[in-house]
């Protein structure tokens, strides 16, 4: 790996994530030795990834090279790999570019979606968990409506107009709500010939109700909203087959669709070498303390998505959302810091500031500490802190006057297929 052995104490960080990203940023005035691996030399704001998708924004509106993020520390490396196995007894890990020893080990690798073991869904649906994931979908949008703008036939029609997406949590609601603006007020500018109500839009949602993590009064207005948009809302309803063409629900519904994307669920991206009893098995997490260190293994920690630390008052976990990865990777940067000063660490200590969730212009969602609404006020909470949530101020700009620009003209400008998909030279 061309890195070299100094008599400074070793962080490897695998994973550039919010989790990986803050603790790394936050080791800038250590001692340490610090060494970054990600499998992608950027960083991705995930919560905006739905908005590549749909057109919004480009990608690389929210995604920042990790070598920039992190170029003034003086004792920074990056490489760009992947790591297949965690060798504890010889504190080394494997990666397709080579071996490396730590001193500390940090795994902050996130999720991957997660399909229950049904090898349909997987091959045949889109998931979004990442940039190329999310320009896939674009293109495979924007192709199936230029094929239906061509095809005299109305059943094919429907089923390239057909927009189905499975997962009725934050990331799903505000895809069928993007997609939803689009049809409302750039497609029918786009495709003038055609009748754009032949285009639906289908939200299933396998609970009672619609964002289940959230509060009743986010979960009943963002109904409302969608619902208010043109959105098929199912709840109670579980997609059980999806051949590339047709969908099988559980309750026997039927549906013909081309776009059938797969929100529903996520995993742990675990890594092999981690003995059974220190993971969570349902969720594929590692089980940590309050100092955030893997069962079992004192210098082996684990931050953000792929951490289970069970808490009086989060006896599940914490959620798997940006805000404990990123409060994760700050307190561990402290507590590495006493580490060196040969201190004892601090027990983590989540702060929950609150949940958001977009349904389209001005309408959102927000479950603050002191109060849950929705609306236009919601709306503008939520593009600010997403906004400076952000890292660079290059993205803040560009994603601002991006957003400027599609409120003041109705319009998303990223209609672009600059890649198009191939739905029978890959897997989906």
């Amino acid at each position: 790996m061309n890195i070299p052995r100094t008599e400074q104490k070793r962080v490897v960080i695998i994973g550039g994530g919010f989790a990986g990203i803050y603790l790394a940023k936050s080791l800038r005035r250590s001692n340490y030795q610090l060494v970054v691996i990600d499998r992608q030399n950027y960083h991705t704001f995930q919560p905006l990834l739905y908005q590549v998708s749909t057109a919004g924004l480009e990608p690389d509106s929210i995604a920042y090279p990790i070598r920039k993020i992190l170029k003034k520390h003086k004792n920074f490396h990056f490489r760009m790999a992947t790591v297949s196995a965690i060798d504890a007894g010889n504190s080394e890990i494997e990666t397709n570019i080579g071996s490396l020893q730590y001193d500390y080990l940090i795994i902050a690798t996130g999720t991957r979606t997660n399909f229950f073991g049904n090898s349909s869904l997987e091959h045949y649906s889109m998931p979004m968990k990442s940039v190329p994931q999310a320009l896939n979908i674009r293109s495979l949008s924007l192709q199936n409506f230029e094929k239906a703008d061509q095809s005299e036939d109305k059943g094919e029609r429907q089923a390239l107009l057909n927009f189905c997406i499975v997962g009725g949590g934050p990331t799903g609601v505000e895809l069928a709500g993007a997609f939803a603006e689009l049809k409302r007020h750039v497609f029918p500018k786009d495709y003038q010939q055609m009748d754009i109500d032949e285009m639906e839009i289908h939200l299933f949602e396998g609970s009672d109700r619609l964002l289940p993590p959230m509060s009743e009064t986010a979960s009943r207005k963002s109904l409302e909203f969608l619902k208010d948009l043109g959105v098929r809302v199912h709840l109670n309803t579980l997609v059980k087959d999806y051949d590339g063409d047709k969908l099988i629900t559980n309750n026997g519904l039927t549906f013909r669709s081309r776009n059938f994307i797969w929100t529903a669920g996520v995993t742990g991206a675990s890594i092999p070498g981690i003995k059974e009893e220190s993971m969570h098995e349902p969720l594929n997490r590692y089980r940590v303390n309050r100092f955030n260190q893997v069962k079992g293994y004192p210098k082996i920690f684990a931050l953000g998505d792929i951490a289970y630390m069970e808490t009086e008052r989060y006896p599940n976990g914490h959620p798997q959302v940006a805000q404990p990865a990123i409060q994760q990777g700050k307190h561990l940067a402290k507590n590495l810091k006493l580490l060196e000063k040969g201190s004892s660490m601090l027990p983590f200590e989540y702060r929950d500031k609150g949940s958001l969730a977009t349904i389209g212009r001005n309408k959102a969602v927000a479950d603050l500490p002191f109060r849950s609404f929705g609306g236009f006020f919601a709306w503008l909470v939520w593009m600010f802190v997403h906004l400076m949530s952000l890292v660079g101020f290059r993205n803040r700009v560009i994603v601002f006057f991006n957003w400027v620009y599609n409120y003041i003209n109705y319009d998303k400008a990223a209609r672009l297929i600059v890649r198009p998909y191939n739905l029978n030279g890959k897997k989906r």
